[in-house]
């Protein structure tokens, strides 16, 4: 069991040096200068009164609730995550579980806004429809992956955090420390 243990330990601390970040058009940026560019996406939208919103389903769900109480408690950012039980309900009894954040951001998001998109698999139709949807409202899309490398999430964002691994543990623990990382940085640059 050691032996599993400090593999697994191993594998976190390779995958955190191993994560690719790309821009628009997926051009490859290095980590640090990826939280910098979302860093300064996120003040600007701050700045000019905007909303920062996070979806995700499962473990990304829990990420994305989090995240969204961080970004308003500690980095004074206003931030909002559309996972409400009677939210995704609704939306997916009457529309379909694909739409079940495409309906709140075509009625919330606007150019001000930044949407974070968190999918271990970068495939969630949910997901892509609602990053879709913030895009036709001209907000701006930071998103995290992983699984495989050709996900279309990847390729949607201004800044794309992708982890290499098909592991679904890794893959989150990878994203929620992206997103620490963001918000302490927020934090630091008040």
């Amino acid at each position: 069991m050691k032996r599993a243990i400090r593999n697994y330990h191993k594998s976190f601390l390779n995958l955190i040096e191993a994560v690719r970040v790309t821009g628009n058009h997926s051009k490859k940026i290095d980590f640090e200068q990826g939280i910098e560019n979302t860093c300064k996406t996120v003040k600007k939208c701050s700045s000019v009164a905007g909303s920062v919103f996070f979806i995700g389903n499962g473990g990304s769900s829990a990420i994305a609730n989090h995240m969204a109480i961080d970004f308003w408690k500690n980095a004074k950012i206003k931030s909002l995550s559309f996972s409400d039980s009677a939210l995704l309900t609704c939306i997916s009894n009457d529309f379909g579980y694909e739409h079940v954040y495409a309906k709140p951001i075509n009625f919330f998001a606007g150019p001000k806004d930044v949407l974070f998109a968190i999918s271990s698999s970068g495939r969630s139709k949910n997901i892509l429809n609602g990053v879709t949807a913030a895009k036709s409202k001209q907000a701006r899309i930071i998103t995290l992956s992983g699984f495989d490398s050709n996900n279309p999430l990847r390729a949607m964002g201004i800044c794309n955090f992708y982890v290499p691994s098909c592991e679904y543990g890794l893959v989150e623990i990878v994203h929620q420390y992206i997103c620490h990382c963001i918000v302490d940085m927020l934090i630091r640059i008040e």
